[in-house]
């Protein structure tokens, strides 16, 4: 099975369509945790629930209608196992979609290569970006959605999962459900304003995060 680097070989570097040009640095690198993207952007664990729940629904009316207890729960031994196969498919999809995304800060803007099938390289320069926010999750990773300015959208669809839940009309470019999001979050904020630090970089995919030199 190939991997992520012989699947983009192309690359000049990695996650990136060509050479950075002399004067711009890369400033971050990393990738969605797939076990937060399965949770929060394709919704596995609320897939479990439903069909928990529409278990528990089929249940009690057959009771209500007389049934014994031992029929009653029957469609408990087709339901769920439905809902799991639903949920590990979403979350194969996760890690798939994970292992094929690279986000990029650079000094200038910021680059994501997403997508599985058919991967596009999204180029969103720091003009073009209105301001940034964060959403930090129990774990310490978190998603970074931000605001570009109207004249420069981009698709929701072609961003998904990419982008700002419920935001269609206006879509916001997002880098999910990053590791370490509130430092990742400090940074991209220190870029838009032209502040980074001399050293201030962190790959994160899974590992521990580590500095990337200016």
């Amino acid at each position: 099975m190939s991997s992520d680097h012989d699947d983009f070989a192309f690359e000049p570097v990695r996650g990136l369509p060509q050479l950075l040009p002399k004067g711009e640095r890369m400033l971050w690198q990393g990738a969605p945790r797939w076990q937060d993207l399965a949770v929060h952007a394709f919704h596995a664990r609320k897939v479990i629930w439903y069909f928990i729940g529409l278990s528990g629904l089929a249940c009690a009316m057959r009771l209500a209608e007389g049934q014994t207890a031992v029929d009653a729960t029957r469609p408990f031994l087709w339901l769920i196992p439905m809902g799991l196969i639903a949920a590990a498919l979403l979350t194969l999809l996760a890690y798939g979609s994970a292992r094929t995304t690279v986000y990029t800060v650079t000094s200038k803007r910021l680059v994501m290569r997403i997508g599985m099938a058919l991967p596009v390289t999204i180029n969103l320069p720091f003009s073009q970006i209105d301001g940034a926010s964060l959403r930090l999750f129990s774990n310490g990773s978190g998603d970074i959605p931000l605001k570009v300015k109207a004249s420069e959208r981009v698709a929701f669809l072609m961003l998904w999962p990419h982008a700002r839940p419920f935001h269609i009309t206006h879509p916001q470019p997002c880098l999910r459900c990053i590791p370490n999001a509130d430092d990742v979050a400090s940074l991209v904020a220190a870029a838009l304003t032209g502040t980074v630090p001399a050293v201030a970089a962190r790959e994160t995919r899974d590992a521990p995060s580590h500095a990337v030199a200016a």
